[in-house]
């Protein structure tokens, strides 16, 4: 998957920031329970994006740089709330932007989260003699569709679906339907779990 830096999409679950290409976004989530997520959507969609949005990218980008994904940051708060600090500075930028257009679909990349169930997944993939590679997010909007993708080179993933409906300019709602850990020869199904929303 082609990357770009300029202009850059990047998002957060439960705070996660990922990476897609040809596009300039940042969304955080917030999870207020674990079943039931909502997620803040910070978007500046401009071909060309100001000084001010470039440095605010480079800065959150500069600052989750060598966190792991995140897993570094669980043991150090003040470096989360660094993070966070400039994830906000980064969303007031955006503000007012529409952020449920076709803009938002396509393959994301996870660059850093603080969900914790993604940071277990992402610690003990070596249970299964592997480490994590790849933390993906595909979003389909006029489709309706998010699949959430975790994938352990070189034939293992956990795989989440879920629908999506667009409920405003700035909001999202998803509803998770199935999920499945797989590896070479084998598969175990998982029920669905957990609902919410992208936005405000």
């Amino acid at each position: 998957m082609a990357m770009a830096i300029s202009p850059i999409h990047l998002s957060t679950s439960t705070f996660p920031i990922s990476i897609k290409s040809q596009n300039s976004n940042l969304k955080t989530p917030k999870s207020s329970n674990p079943n039931h997520t909502q997620r803040r959507i910070i978007t500046c969609f401009s071909k060309t994006p100001s000084k001010e949005v470039i440095l605010a990218k480079n800065d959150l980008l500069e600052l989750i740089s060598d966190e792991e994904r995140g897993v570094k940051t669980e043991g150090n708060p003040s470096k989360r709330a660094e993070i966070i600090k400039a994830i906000d500075a980064l969303e007031s930028l955006g503000k007012g932007s529409i952020t449920t257009s076709s803009l938002l679909s396509g393959t994301w990349r996870m660059l850093w989260t603080t969900e914790k169930e993604q940071l277990f997944i992402i610690k003990n993939a070596g249970l299964f003699g592997t480490e994590t590679g790849d933390v993906l997010q595909v979003i389909d909007v006029e489709k309706g569709v998010l699949n959430n993708v975790i994938t352990f080179p070189p034939s293992g993933v956990f795989f989440v679906r879920s629908k999506v409906e667009v409920a405003s300019p700035q909001r999202v709602n998803f509803r998770f339907t199935s999920a499945v850990l797989r590896g070479e020869k084998w598969d175990f199904g998982l029920p669905p779990f957990g609902q919410g929303w992208h936005g405000k």
